[in-house]
């Protein structure tokens, strides 16, 4: 099927985001305007210690009005390879860098109005090696054991999609620890 992109305009240039609105031509004829958040991508990274510890970072989040329990992320510069752009997000968001980052998945986060791609990596062989970090974050580390970190998923008491679905994919991973 063909989905044909008639017009495009950018109606607001943000920081991190754009917004467009298109009229997309649909396979059967309909013409049908979009709102899209156009923004780059991103990674989120699951920092696993030799101990078991899982670094995660408590972060406060004013769209849901309240601080959450969340994996390391952020944006990768334009041009940025995910690569370097998860081991800076490392260093600048738990003060440490990684000796081994394996890529274990990808997904959009929001597909029916938004372009962001999430790349996820474990990050293992950690050492200490600090960035300063973003000045409009204002976030805590906490390590967890990888038993608690996934049982705080399965109920509920983790509610940030990037870091369930790391953990999830990540779990077969996890298994010496658990």
């Amino acid at each position: 099927m063909r989905f044909e992109t008639e017009h495009s305009q950018t109606v607001f240039r943000g920081r991190v985001f754009n917004v467009r609105q298109d009229r997309v031509l649909y396979p059967d004829g309909r013409r049908v305007h979009m709102d899209i958040v156009d923004h780059r991508d991103a990674v989120t990274m699951l920092p696993l210690d030799q101990d078991g510890q899982i670094w995660f970072i408590r972060q406060y989040r004013h769209a849901a009005g309240r601080e959450l329990l969340e994996l390391p992320a952020g944006v990768a510069e334009p041009g940025e390879d995910m690569l370097v752009s998860a081991q800076r997000e490392l260093q600048e968001e738990i003060g440490m860098g990684a000796k081994h980052i394996q890529e274990i998945g990808g997904f959009y986060l929001a597909p029916g109005y938004s372009t962001e791609y999430m790349h996820v990596y474990l990050a293992t062989d950690l050492y200490p090696s600090a960035l300063p970090g973003d000045e409009s974050e204002y976030l805590s580390v906490e390590k967890i054991d990888a038993r608690r970190a996934l049982s705080l998923a399965e109920t509920g008491q983790l509610n940030d999609s990037k870091s369930l679905i790391a953990l999830f994919w990540a779990r077969p991973l996890l298994a010496r620890f658990v």
